[in-house]
């Protein structure tokens, strides 16, 4: 196929040096280059980013491709498809005429097509006596051969950037439920610091990352948090030692206390006193439970005694009261009818919660049944936004034990 010499669009189209240097690139290349078509539109679909190319404009390139009968591309001659508009339409899905365009048009300007206007600005194409085509006006598709290797490399930098990038979103996810515990359990156990302002930094960090995050912006948000987490664990740290090397010179008098059967169990912090002096029972030995469900068994967010004193009122409906992180799981479950909540609802929170974190959230709900609505709804939407890592037990733990402080105080008064 010989195409005419246009190098310049048809109207009041701009021509400018960016055009021409896409012609002089698909002029310039290696005869013998030949590429499969579909897989250099996977490459400039993975690379667009860096190419400025919009997934609208990618459908238009799409149906562009779908008008060259041939897989491969290559050989010496230009590679013109002239489609008209009405039929770009149909293949790209129904789009609008003028949104057409103006993609047709963003395609040209990146340098992905070249347009071959005729001297009427149509498109078609010329045959000759044998019906081979001589001439043809409307969009040269040799860039997808010239620029192939070039958009290979963008889609391979792509692709790293991208799993870059989410490497750093876990670092930060990590940093920031580290963080939200480690100074929750500093402010309640009364670890000497100013948690005030370590709540207010974390908090002016974790509100800074959009969704659409880059890698520019989410490095230097990784590396603040990191410092932040690396600070608050060496005050926790440096106090459990401390505690540590004090409490090793009467370590016989504890022992010789905590031989009383009726001491007070220790392990649950704040427990009511009457909960407090009944014992533990020792659990039965069972076979030991496998997988991801015996993991998140073990897991325990924040002191027993924390929870229960944050919501005071699941301990009303627990049969022989709470006494371990499983009566609280299993008071949970039997609170959940009484809610209103369906048991999807539940599976799915401790799917992503896990059974003890769901079990805490459950009992919040119940502390602030009153003002809540929809419970299961409410429940959903907590659970949606601890899969995507935006929701933390800390702040609404401590919320609630100062909400119930503060009705103390006023009962007093």
């Amino acid at each position: 196929m010989q195409t005419s010499s246009s190098t310049t669009p048809f109207g009041r189209r701009p021509f400018s040096l960016a055009l021409m240097a896409s012609q002089v690139a698909a002029n310039d290349r290696p005869p013998e280059t030949i590429v499969h078509k579909w897989q250099v539109f996977d490459a400039i679909r993975q690379g667009r980013g860096a190419l400025c190319v919009s997934d609208r404009s990618l459908a238009v390139l799409y149906a562009l491709l779908t008008f060259h009968p041939e897989t491969m591309l290559g050989g010496t001659d230009d590679i013109v498809v002239f489609p008209s508009n009405r039929n770009l339409v149909q293949r790209a899905n129904g789009m609008a005429e003028k949104t057409l365009r103006r993609h047709l048009a963003a395609l040209v300007e990146c340098g992905v097509v070249i347009r071959r206007d005729s001297p009427n600005g149509k498109r078609y194409a010329r045959k000759g006596e044998g019906g081979e085509i001589e001439k043809a006006f409307g969009f040269d598709l040799t860039p997808i051969v010239a620029r192939a290797a070039e958009f290979q490399r963008l889609a391979a930098e792509a692709k790293a950037e991208e799993q870059v990038i989410r490497h750093l979103r876990e670092r930060i996810a990590i940093c920031r439920r580290d963080i939200d515990k480690m100074i929750a359990t500093g402010s309640y156990e009364g670890v000497p610091a100013d948690w005030n302002a370590f709540r207010e930094a974390y908090k002016r960090r974790a509100g800074r990352r959009p969704r659409t995050a880059t890698l520019a912006m989410l490095e230097p948000l990784a590396s603040e948090l990191e410092t932040l987490m690396r600070q608050i664990r060496d005050i926790l740290e440096a106090h459990v030692k401390t505690n540590n090397m004090s409490g090793n010179a009467g370590q016989n008098d504890r022992q010789i206390q905590n031989s009383n059967p009726k001491a007070k169990i220790e392990s649950e912090l704040s427990l009511p006193e009457a909960q407090a002096e009944t014992p533990e029972p020792q659990p039965e030995r069972s076979a030991p439970q496998s997988g991801r469900q015996a993991s998140k068994l073990q897991q325990q967010s924040f002191p027993l005694g924390m929870v229960l004193e944050a919501c005071p009122d699941i301990v009303d409906h627990a049969r022989d009261g709470i006494k371990s992180w499983r009566d609280l799981v299993a008071t949970a479950a039997l609170v959940c009818p009484m809610l209103d909540i369906s048991p999807s609802a539940w599976e799915d929170a401790n799917e992503v919660l896990g059974p003890n974190d769901a079990a805490v959230v459950l009992a919040a709900i119940l502390q602030r049944s009153s003002a809540i609505t929809s419970a299961g709804g409410y429940l959903r939407s907590l659970t949606e936004k601890a899969r995507g890592g935006a929701f933390s037990l800390g702040p609404v733990l401590m919320a609630l034990i100062n909400t119930n402080l503060r009705d103390r105080g006023r009962k007093r008064g």
